[in-house]
């Protein structure tokens, strides 16, 4: 009877999610504050039909959440239609860098001094909740690959790098706990036997494996891009499937990178990108995607008609195809994601200390810290305060605690972790849902009165 509740809660769920998108689009709040109160519904705290332990459950809710980033880090990379040499990639850099860097350490001498964790909790601390998240902020990221705003770009290319820009850190953390995994892989075990230190953090955890993710994602996106546009080029039909592609070049990228001790993440939104920027180099950089009609059903034959007179067009379609497809993935496994950490967010996760952290957070640390982050750019201070407003935190921030409870985080301290972080996440999904359809409007509105203005970075 159990299987059948699933099979019924399931379907209510997803019938009733498919009526109401529309209709909740139209109201001052994001779908995942939505998806965050149908969790708790649904949790201990109310019907009881999803009862987890997170802490105890932590490699299956690692291995979700790892699963739900990827997708959607490799959405993002196929979003951002911009030439490597674009300026406006200086943006979203200093974002996952400078700024995600002065936010770890700002959190970390909060955890210290006024949350009274060890140093290596506290790194932790900080670089859980430092970077961005790219599944729950797709209300403020890039809607299209033409779509120019430095607001928007900016978002988009800090959710896509920052979750592989932070993983150093959460190293470093686990290295000042003594929990350090080591510089293991299949092809890998240099240094695994020595104990941990900054030298060997420096040269692996930072240098080695964010080189290698980025190399890895760019080179395998481009490879398989390149094959699968002679394809396309040749036979319009070749990839009727293109989900295959997309999952398959998601699952070897994260593979190949994980094998050699490369970011994951990284490689993956970097493979994610390669596509792109095939279609674009493809197009002679046109600053406009070439006209193409739509993938949809309706006219899926004329697109392959296109595509099979104008050859041309066949990069456009592929990345227009592949795109359609993930966007799909992507909302689908944040519905799931999103509902169990409302449902496992129960009263003993529930800490006090939110209170004072979330507006230390969201109106002090992180607006202060993309402030330093982008001093000099020239980027006006509208889009320089929604971007300090926008640091939502989410997904990757629960894979992150994960991956660190399943390295052996001491029982008390990942109970105490886990309801630090939940709390931020739920409060987080409320305040950032609740504000970003009426800013973005009221920034969409005042878009024509702006003046364009090209970044100096």
């Amino acid at each position: 009877m159990a299987a059948i509740y699933w099979f019924l809660t399931t379907g209510v769920l997803l019938v009733s999610l498919a009526f109401a998108t529309p209709v909740l689009q139209r109201l001052p709040l994001s779908i995942g504050t939505v998806y965050l109160g149908i969790g708790l519904l649904l949790g201990p705290g109310a019907l009881g039909l999803l009862s987890w332990d997170i802490v105890q459950e932590a490699h299956l809710f690692e291995r979700l959440s790892e699963i739900a980033v990827i997708v959607s880090l490799f959405t993002v990379g196929l979003n951002m239609r911009q030439s490597p040499t674009d300026t406006r990639w200086l943006l979203p850099v200093r974002l996952a860098t400078i700024t995600m860097i002065i936010t770890i350490a700002a959190i970390a001498l909060i955890g210290t001094l006024l949350l009274g964790l060890p140093l290596g909790a506290a790194v932790l601390l900080g670089a859980v909740l430092a970077p961005t998240d790219p599944v729950l902020a797709s209300d403020v990221q890039m809607q299209h690959a033409s779509d120019r705003d430095e607001l928007r770009y900016s978002i988009s290319g800090e959710g896509g790098l920052n979750d592989g820009t932070a993983f150093p850190f959460v190293m470093l953390g686990l290295g000042l706990l003594g929990l350090h995994p080591g510089h293991k892989s299949a092809l890998l075990d240099v240094w695994s036997d020595r104990s941990f230190s900054l030298l060997s953090w420096l040269a692996w955890d930072m240098l080695w494996a964010v080189t290698v993710g980025l190399l890895i994602g760019g080179i395998t996106g481009w490879l398989v891009g390149k094959a699968a546009l002679f394809m396309q080029q040749r036979i319009s039909t070749a990839f009727s499937l293109h989900e295959f592609l997309v999952l398959g070049l998601i699952a070897l990228t994260y593979g190949l990178a994980e094998l050699v001790y490369g970011y994951g993440f990284l490689a993956v939104f970097a493979a994610g990108y390669a596509l792109r920027y095939i279609e674009l180099r493809t197009a002679d950089h046109a600053p406009e995607p070439a006209e193409l009609p739509p993938v949809t059903l309706d006219n899926k034959e004329e697109s392959l008609e296109v595509v099979t007179q104008q050859p041309e067009h066949a990069a456009q379609f592929l990345a227009v195809s592949l795109l359609d497809f993930n966007d799909k993935l992507e909302h689908l496994l944040s519905v799931g994601t999103v509902v169990l950490v409302g449902a496992v967010l129960t009263g003993e996760y529930w800490v006090p200390e939110v209170l004072w952290l979330a507006p230390l957070l969201f109106l002090i640390v992180r607006p202060l810290a993309v402030a330093l982050g982008l001093l000099g750019s020239g980027l006006d201070r509208v889009r320089s305060g929604l971007i300090g407003w926008f640091g939502i935190r989410g997904i990757g921030s629960i894979y992150y605690l994960m991956y660190a409870i399943a390295y052996g985080l001491e029982e008390t301290l990942a109970q105490r972790l886990t309801g630090i972080v939940l709390s931020i996440i739920a409060v987080s999904i409320v305040i950032h849902g609740i504000s970003v359809t009426p800013l973005m409007r009221w920034y969409e509105q005042r878009a024509p009165r702006r003046k364009p203005q090209q970044s100096q970075v």
